[in-house]
């Protein structure tokens, strides 16, 4: 596997919010892509192996969202695997070679069967890294905190990915979702990190608790129920303009 990995993206309609800015969520969607395609000579042997690639948390620091119609360049990049995880990195440049933003993911293995997490020494999966100097610190976690605001929303069909759980891409959605138009023509993310504590399945229902913490910082966390007690599901902080 080459140590860096480039690309370019074509910023396509999908990829906008109605103000034709790339969503937050097409951030995660090139990582997750990006990073599959530097990963394609491991997929038989993940496959043999019955695991599949999971994110735990994303952070993402953006100097300007591309606009539709544009070509991104991006670069990703591997650092040394963790006793359990797998950092990546990411950099989306615009045609002009401007840096538009900056990304930083951890990556386990999950056992498609138990759903249980595999730890990198007794995976079989050796990913050789590589540190450039530029990378983002490594993420960590959001401790939880209590909330003004709150809404129940039911993971469906459309959240899912071919995992069977809810794909990473969305939990952006969702949190996007919590604000209305108005504000995001205002105010363009600039930052964010997403934690995920635990996978979502079709037909659970969640509760989103959110609250702006600070001025423009956004703060969400999203519990479901399990045998009689709150599960964290996934966390976040997102910054704006």
């Amino acid at each position: 596997m080459e140590p860096i990995f480039q690309q370019d993206f074509q910023v396509q309609e999908l990829c906008v919010d109605r103000y034709g800015r790339l969503k937050p969520s097409t951030l995660l969607y090139f990582a997750q892509e990006i990073a599959g395609r530097h990963c394609d000579e491991l997929a038989d042997t993940l496959k043999s192996h019955r695991l599949f690639w999971a994110v735990t948390r994303h952070r993402v620091q953006i100097n300007r969202l591309p606009e539709l119609g544009e070509t991104v360049h991006i670069e990703t990049w591997p650092l040394p695997t963790t006793r359990v995880a797998y950092p990546r990195s990411m950099v989306i440049y615009d045609q002009a070679g401007n840096e538009c933003s900056r990304s930083i993911s951890l990556w386990v293995l999950m056992d498609r069967d138990t759903r249980n997490m595999i730890l990198p020494g007794k995976s079989g999966i050796v990913v050789s890294g590589t540190l450039r100097g530029t990378e983002l610190a490594l993420p960590g976690g959001l401790i939880p905190r209590a909330m003004e605001n709150s809404r129940r929303r039911d993971v469906c069909f459309t959240d899912l990915d071919r995992n069977g759980h809810m794909n990473n891409t969305r939990y952006m959605d969702w949190i996007d979702d919590l604000l209305p138009s108005d504000f995001h023509r205002e105010h363009p993310v600039k930052e964010f990190t997403v934690c995920y504590h635990s996978e979502a399945r079709e037909g659970q229902h969640l509760d989103l608790h959110w609250d702006f913490v600070e001025d423009d910082c956004l703060r969400v966390d999203a519990r479901r129920r399990n045998d009689g007690k709150d599960e964290l599901v996934f966390s976040s902080k997102v910054l704006f303009d």
